[in-house]
C-alpha cells in the first residue's frame, strides 16, 4: 500500500496513494489507522485525491478510522473525494456520519475549530 503521513501538533494528514481502496488495501489501511491512534493521533485528515474506487472493505476501513478518532474525542475528516466515491458515500449514507470536505486546508480549519470548541467546553464545565 502506498501512502504518506504528515504529522502536525493537532492533526495528522494521511494521503492514500492508491487508485483502489479495496480488499487488498483495506486491512493494511486499518492497521495503519490503529497504529496512528496508538501513537496519539486524535484528529485525522484522510486525503483520497488519488483514490478512484472504494468497495465495502474500504468503507469499513474508513469507519474504523472514524470510530478510533471519536473514541479519543477527535475527528476524522475525509478530503478530496472524487465523484464516484462521493456517490458511494451518499448511497451508503456515510455522508451523514463522516465529515467530508473538499480540501486539506478546509479540514485543517475544521480540526482547529473542533479543538477550540472542546477547549471552550472544557473550560466552562471543569472549573472549580
Amino acid at each position: 500500500m502506498k501512502f504518506s503521513i504528515d504529522k502536525q501538533e493537532k492533526y495528522t494528514v494521511f494521503q492514500l496513494n492508491e487508485e483502489k481502496l479495496d480488499t487488498l488495501v483495506a486491512p493494511e489501511l486499518k492497521s495503519e489507522f490503529v497504529t496512528l491512534n496508538n501513537e496519539g493521533t486524535t484528529n485525522l485528515i484522510l486525503n483520497l485525491s488519488e483514490t478512484k474506487y472504494v468497495d465495502s472493505s474500504g468503507l469499513s476501513a474508513i469507519l474504523v478510522a472514524n470510530r478510533l478518532c471519536n473514541n479519543v474525542d477527535g475527528k476524522l475528516i475525509v478530503t478530496a473525494v472524487n465523484e464516484h466515491v462521493a456517490k458511494l458515500f451518499k448511497i451508503s449514507q456515510l455522508e451523514t456520519i463522516l465529515t467530508i470536505l473538499p480540501t486539506n486546508e478546509e479540514a485543517v480549519d475544521a480540526v482547529f475549530m473542533n479543538e477550540l470548541e472542546k477547549d471552550l467546553t472544557n473550560e466552562g464545565g471543569l472549573d472549580d
